[in-house]
């Protein structure tokens, strides 16, 4: 009695699981339903999905277009090139010639397909991907015509001619080979005594009574049945053809086409015995053994998920993407088919038939905008998609229902602004919608500048715990690691041998998480002591890593020429990238020379040597008053007299803080020397003295530069534009690159609207080895700017320096607007670029 109530107790629990599975599955079609119908209005899902449980299909439906050329729909009979789903087609074949006693797994393929130029490669060994051979397009496009047609019997006198080594020993390990399948299909032919389609027919097709199940390929003596699918791809809004090439004469890795419904009666039969034995069937979905007996969850053409439980493949090929999916011990299928390119419905459908989280892209639409797209082509009219976090396409595009869109008015969408040398995360705490930058345009900024950084893992520990609004690259500073080794109060002296070691192995670190390479800055207390050998070693290590050098040089007006020379013989030693920060001539003597500095930096690239520049828009600059020493000799009145004439005009120069005085931040130079009753040289030394007794900070903006040399270095062909700005202090922090625009580009026109967009973009991304930032096109992360040309222009100065630009109307930030009409949006999208 006991027994009988356990066993209806357990029957009545497996009928209450399954009455809530039964519950929960028209649901779970109805969200299925409902997000294969987005997908596909919004131009991301062509083709059919089928779902069934017991054999029962529960959802069965087909969307858009069979064949874009005609416009023909997709019917439940049309048939899909299943592309790498073909394989367990190829591999039922090789099973049922084992069961007729014509092959057997163990069998060298050389048995089958004589001259083969390798050894201990077998039959099984091709079924599992464990052959070590290599993929046969390389050699097929290296060794054949453009207008040749790849066939089986070429691609094997392709290997048979040129030999190409294995990848590894056969059975040593297990990597995906599609020339492994287009072999079988020859084993097969020679196994079977006739072509592989004549065989799939009679052997597959016919006793499951496939309808719309066939083989065919590129320029096939065939007529194409009416139930083909064409594949195609969605490209700025058009659909155009992405269907076989030249490589399709094969069979064996695909070519198999067939409809959803066609496949799921091809996937019940594998429950019986209609095709093989249940045991032949077993060996063909267990994992394969390898030579040092581990195996991989891999068998004959099918992916073990999880053995006697869930088994799949995917095929990818031309605009085909496919999955079949099988869950045996709930006996669940999930068929999908599609022909335009985009996956996007496998996954989701998967999740939902699954019962897992699923997300939709999100699509947002900016219609009617004049584009500059940040590679110096010019301006275009048009509109611009964005799905998710990237830009998806740009052309003639109309809405998809329900989405997003805004009306660009004409204004130019340009990619948003690089700022190559920032101070703005300085702030990051207190300033996380990073007004400043964003407030002109800029959506991604490099710290670390001037021998100054964070170390990567504070820094990303910060954007964890305070998210900001732009993205966030940086350098590796080198007065940061002197610090770090000889201790913040001994670096007024050469390293040592272990000390540099020390750093060299710190910098190492920090390349590993990230780092866009080493920063210097050599006219400061912090690297100015250290000498050429310490800087080229620690550049050779970023450049060991990949990464690159930036440098404010030595000296910008007595030691110039040294400065150059050393970061041009950086660049000649390392062979990495070399940048020139904040490029200028801040001697007076020396005012007019941008054209011979330039002469110089392009011989060096003509040399090989990769040295660029980046450049703010202003004559003057903002630093300590401790540079206008360039021997650091604070008390000597002849320097300071020197300081005064040649270094920087003490009239124009105003100070930005002076914290032992607050009352003198915002006075220029001269003015604070009338209230002392003295000449400007004694206030200088004065200053300095006072902010160094009293421990306080303080830092001037120096009238130290002539505007034609500026307009010299905006100008050059590999000078992009930063800001060196702050979110206080110097006007560059919120008005460089508005003012570029305005000033240099609309009324003085130094260039035109395009290049100046290329230096604030596409050339800066290529300076720092920034991928998919920068430009406007497919795949490129979604960081725009709109503005209008005609009334951009930048408003902050010396009295007002944190005045917004006009003119700048939106900003988006990883897809994300973060800023409009001159308020932030209190969005934080921004992420830490890592070098890639």
């Amino acid at each position: 009695m006991q027994l009988i109530k356990k066993a209806f107790l357990l029957l009545l629990v497996s009928f209450t699981l399954h009455a809530v599975a039964f519950a929960q599955t028209p649901e779970k079609m109805r969200v299925l339903d409902s997000a294969l119908t987005k997908l596909y209005e919004r131009g991301m899902f062509n083709g059919a999905v089928l779902y069934a449980e017991q054999g029962k299909p529960l959802y069965n439906k087909s969307f858009g277009l069979s064949n874009i050329a005609t416009r023909e729909k997709l019917t439940a009979a049309s048939a899909f090139n299943l592309a790498s789903v073909s394989k367990q087609f190829m591999a039922m074949m090789i099973m049922i010639l084992k069961e007729q006693g014509k092959l057997n797994y163990d069998d060298d393929v050389r048995k089958f397909i004589p001259g083969l130029p390798y050894e201990h490669i077998t039959v099984q060994r091709l079924l599992t991907h464990t052959s070590g051979l290599p993929e046969y397009f390389e050699l097929a496009q290296a060794y054949t015509g453009v207008l040749d047609t790849l066939t089986n019997e070429s691609m094997i006198r392709l290997f048979k001619t040129y030999k190409p080594a294995l990848r590894f020993q056969p059975g040593e390990r297990w990597e995906y080979s599609n020339t492994g399948y287009v072999l079988l299909g020859s084993v097969i032919q020679a196994a079977s005594g006739m072509p592989v389609a004549e065989f799939f027919k009679k052997s597959i097709v016919q006793p499951l009574g496939l309808k719309n199940t066939f083989v065919y390929h590129y320029k096939a003596n065939l007529t194409a049945p009416a139930s083909r699918v064409f594949g195609f791809q969605r490209l700025d809004g058009k659909n155009v053809p992405n269907d076989l090439v030249r490589l399709d004469g094969v069979i064996g890795d695909g070519n198999i086409y067939a409809s959803a419904e066609d496949l799921l009666i091809w996937e019940q039969s594998l429950y019986g015995e209609k095709l093989v034995k249940k045991n032949t069937l077993s060996e063909a979905l267990t994992p394969v053994q390898l030579n040092d007996g581990t195996t991989y969850p891999y068998g004959f053409g099918w992916e073990i998920i999880e053995k006697n439980k869930i088994y799949e493949h995917t095929g990818s090929w031309v605009g085909f993407l496919n999955l079949i999916y099988r869950d045996v011990e709930q006996k669940r299928t999930l068929i999908v088919l599609t022909s335009s390119s985009n996956a996007r419905a496998i996954s989701v459908a998967n999740k939902i038939i699954n019962g897992k989280p699923f997300q939709l892209p999100e699509t947002q639409l900016i219609a009617n905008v004049s584009l500059i797209d940040g590679t110096g082509a010019a301006p275009r009219k048009t509109s611009l998609r964005i799905k998710n976090n990237k830009i998806w396409e740009t052309g003639d595009l109309t809405p998809f229902p329900g989405e997003e869109t805004t009306d660009g008015q004409g204004m130019t969408l340009a990619p948003g602004f690089i700022d190559s040398h920032s101070h703005h995360a300085s702030h990051i705490e207190t300033h996380a919608d990073m007004l400043a930058a964003v407030s002109q345009g800029v959506t991604t900024i490099v710290s670390g500048q001037d021998g100054g950084s964070y170390y990567i893992d504070s820094l990303e520990a910060l954007l964890k715990r305070r998210p900001v609004a732009i993205n966030i690259a940086t350098y590796t500073g080198h007065a940061t690691l002197r610090e770090q080794v000889m201790g913040e109060k001994d670096l007024h002296r050469i390293s040592t041998p272990d000390e540099l070691e020390k750093m060299k192995a710190l910098l190492r670190q920090e390349m590993s998480k990230g780092s866009l390479g080493l920063s210097t800055g050599l006219e400061y207390e912090g690297g100015f002591y250290s000498n050429r050998d310490e800087v080229l070693q620690l550049a050779k290590t970023a450049a060991d890593s990949g990464g690159r050098y930036i440098s404010h040089l030595l000296s910008e007006d007595v030691r110039l020429a040294e400065g150059l020379d050393q970061i041009i013989e950086i660049g000649r030693a390392t062979k990495a990238p070399v940048q020139i920060s904040h490029i200028k001539i801040a001697l007076r003597d020396q005012w007019g020379g941008a054209s011979r500095i330039l002469a110089q930096l392009q011989k060096a690239r003509s040399e090989g040597i990769n040295i660029t520049a980046d450049c703010y828009p202003y004559d003057y600059w903002k630093s300590t008053l401790r540079v206008l020493f360039p021997e650091k000799d604070f008390t000597n009145p002849v320097s300071a007299d020197y300081a005064v004439r040649q270094l920087f005009d003490p009239e124009k120069s105003v100070l930005s803080s002076f914290d032992a005085f607050p009352a003198y931040a915002g006075k220029s130079v001269s003015e604070i020397a009338v209230t002392r009753n003295e000449k400007p040289a004694q206030t200088l030394m004065w200053l300095i003295a006072e902010a160094e007794r009293t421990q306080k900070s303080e830092g001037v903006m120096g009238k130290s530069m002539d505007e034609a040399d500026v307009i010299d270095f905006l100008k050059w062909g590999q000078t992009n534009i930063c800001s060196d700005g702050a979110n206080s202090g110097h006007p560059r922090g919120y008005g460089a690159f508005t003012r570029v625009l305005g000033r240099y580009v609309r009324e003085l026109k130094i260039m035109p609207l395009e290049t100046a967009i290329y230096k604030m973009t596409g050339l800066t991304a290529e300076h720092l080895g920034l991928d998919n930032r920068g430009v406007i096109a497919p795949g490129a992360f979604a960081d725009l700017v709109l503005f209008d040309p005609a009334t951009v222009k930048d408003n902050a100065t010396i009295q007002n320096n944190q005045a917004l630009s006009d003119g700048v109307e939106k900003v988006w930030v990883n897809g994300k607007l973060v800023y409009q009409h001159k308020k932030s949006l209190g969005v934080y999208p921004g992420v830490f670029i890592k070098r890639n």
